[in-house]
């Protein structure tokens, strides 16, 4: 099969690999369609400690394609089914290829109506969203939303993560949504409410005006303070911003960056890292089994929420965020990598059909 390999740069080359063998509790999928996740511009160069090898790597973790084969333990999908999957990060047999390697309980079913292109969207960037609202966050689950007003900032609300975070928030009847956006404000346009004080604020005025907006959304709710942020963005000043205006001894933000210090935020406000990776046993550092010794904890939050995802797909209170199909399939990677690292990508997500790739044989479209 091909398989595309990230080297630093970023450059990508193209090699041929064996089709992978499931593991008991893996499933082996035909990729039909991958997403680029913007990380990949920079995982390349992570430092060590953050588990990225220095070495060229396949660095796809958003599948969406056929069930090929299964493992022995496997009981929810069998060949030919059409399923949307997170790969776990890191490990071998990304969806950077023909084939790729996901475990069972971070794979889905995805509706007939919903396309690969579209499915490719949610794996990686929804679950973000998910597991820093309700894991660390602990904001009301979508199934059993709040009654009272719980004002949340969301930084970066046209990214994917921002833009799933908002759905999932609006699930959770969570208002005043106070969201920060940039180009992609019309996108964010269209999943707030305004009237429950839904409002978009353009960080592209400045930090000093951005600031003051938040100050005056913030009085405009009915507590007169914000105790949740999620910073869908962590950069750039984006968090220093949103300090000004959290409640500086209750508030908790929860930041998606790794490795950083995010120096300048007050002692009273809680500070947590959301990393996805928790879905997956030997990535959950916040495990709840160790420290808890319960059972149960983010691989079961991630099994259920990936399933109510693909509920939300068929029934139409869960959307795909807007994509944009890079063609040549993985020879197409490497452009849209140099398109992310220079900023041209706003409020969408780049993906590939595996099928435009030079040297892959093309079938009938499923």
């Amino acid at each position: 099969m091909k398989e595309a390999l990230i080297h630093r740069g970023p450059k990508v080359e193209i090699i041929d690999s064996p089709v992978p063998e499931p593991g008991p509790d893996q499933v082996v999928t035909k990729v039909i369609v991958s997403d680029l996740r913007p990380s990949n511009v920079f995982q390349p160069q992570l430092p060590a400690w953050s588990g990225a090898s220095a070495a060229a790597v396949n660095q796809g973790d958003d599948i969406a394609g056929i069930v090929h084969s299964v493992g022995s333990n496997v009981y929810e999908f069998r060949p030919g089914d059409r399923v949307a999957a997170f790969h776990q990060m890191m490990a071998p047999h990304g969806s950077y290829a023909e084939y790729a390697v996901s475990w069972s309980h971070t794979t889905f079913h995805i509706p007939t109506k919903t396309s690969f292109e579209e499915a490719a969207t949610l794996p990686l960037a929804a679950m973000t969203a998910a597991v820093g609202l309700y894991q660390r966050l602990s904001l009301p689950l979508p199934w059993h939303p709040t009654s009272e007003q719980i004002p949340l900032i969301i930084y970066g609300a046209a990214t994917a993560v921002g833009s799933f975070a908002l759905q999932l928030a609006q699930l959770s009847n969570i208002h005043p949504l106070i969201c920060v956006a940039g180009r992609g404000i019309s996108h964010v346009e269209a999943l707030i409410d305004k009237s429950k004080g839904d409002v978009i604020l353009d960080y592209r005025n400045g930090d000093e005006a951005l600031v003051k907006e938040l100050q005056e959304a913030v009085k405009r709710t009915s507590a007169g303070n914000v105790q949740y942020a999620y910073d869908a963005v962590s950069e750039k000043g984006s968090y220093q911003n949103i300090c000004k205006v959290l409640d500086p001894t209750s508030g908790a933000i929860t930041l998606v960056l790794p490795g950083k210090d995010y120096e300048g935020i007050p002692e009273g406000i809680t500070k947590t890292n959301t990393m996805v990776g928790c879905v997956f046993k030997d990535m959950d550092t916040h495990s709840w089994e160790k420290e808890t010794g319960s059972r149960t904890g983010n691989l079961e939050f991630g099994f259920v929420f990936y399933r109510f995802m693909a509920r939300g797909l068929q029934e139409g209170w869960f959307k795909p965020h807007p994509h944009e199909v890079v063609p040549g399939g993985l020879g197409g990677v490497e452009r849209a990598l140099t398109n992310l690292k220079e900023g041209k990508a706003s409020a969408v997500k780049y993906v590939f059909r595996i099928a435009e790739t030079e040297g892959v044989e093309r079938e009938t479209k499923v």
